[in-house]
């Protein structure tokens, strides 16, 4: 973690203390939340907002709903610095279930077993057989979103027109893995740790893997362990949220840009 970060002392998680009937306009900083599984991005941006009662409160990365994890939540004056903290590495440990497909690419499903014609029902697929492929899903890739994405197409959510039956022809987007590694396998689940660039889908990862594989894939679990120099372990839960576990902008700044820095000074002396 970068040096700012790691010294400043990260609150432990505590019962909330009334906050919620005070009005905390001037609370500015980072808030960094285990996102609960089920919850949307937005609904823990949603939680914030009306426990601390402060208006200006976004995240830095959407986490799907059935994805727990990092998710950096920042308020105040925090919010303008979030455009550089976007593009910031991520890292996260997920579960693919090989032998079958997702029209989600997802457990969301609906779940459809893999079996083409001529398809071994029982493929004897070896942890050797996996560590093979991984090559080619290392360094800078063509990814094709998830059918089932907020990606637009001609101002249309593909997710949107997908529910409606009518999905979208994605194009593939340039993403960046830097490490996939093998943390267990036992057919028919493979568990992996994904270092990665901003913009990668892992449910995408899942479900071309699977296909490479010859067997199908989909994702079945998905934590986001990091993002940027801010680590799960220093992570709260909803229930922990209060102004004084918060994370002061002036522990974050150092570890962003000079654009960023600047911006924020500015918006500072503006009083926005």
């Amino acid at each position: 973690m970068n040096d700012q970060l790691s010294h400043y002392p990260i609150p432990r998680r505590g019962p909330l203390q009334g906050h919620h009937s005070s009005y905390h306009s001037n609370l500015s900083g980072v808030f960094l939340i285990n996102k609960p599984l089920d919850w949307t991005s937005f609904d823990v941006v949603n939680k914030t907002r009306n426990l601390l009662h402060v208006k200006k409160v976004g995240h830095t990365g959407t986490l799907d709903p059935l994805s727990t994890g990092v998710l950096v939540v920042c308020v105040g004056k925090a919010t303008k610095v979030i455009e550089f903290m976007m593009g910031a590495d991520k890292e996260y440990e997920g579960e693919i279930t090989f032998g079958a497909t997702s029209a989600t690419d997802d457990r969301e499903g609906p779940i459809t077993p893999f079996a083409p014609e001529g398809a071994d029902p029982n493929p004897r697929l070896q942890a050797s057989d996996i560590q093979k492929i991984l090559p080619q899903f290392i360094g800078e890739i063509d990814q094709i979103p998830p059918t089932f994405s907020a990606k637009k197409v001609n101002g249309k959510k593909a997710y949107e027109a997908a529910r409606k039956g009518k999905p979208l022809k994605l194009k593939p987007n340039k993403i960046k893995i830097h490490s996939i590694e093998i943390l267990s396998y036992a057919w028919p689940v493979l568990k992996i740790r994904v270092q990665c660039g901003s913009g990668t889908y892992i449910r995408s990862l899942a479900r071309d893997m699977g296909k490479a594989l010859g067997v199908g894939g989909y994702l079945s679990a998905l934590t986001r362990t990091r993002v940027g120099d801010f680590f799960l372990k220093n992570c709260i839960g909803i229930e922990a949220i209060a102004p004084e576990k918060i994370i002061p902008i002036s522990a974050v700044l150092p570890s962003l840009p000079p654009r960023a820095r600047v911006k924020f000074s500015m918006a500072s002396r503006a009083g926005r």
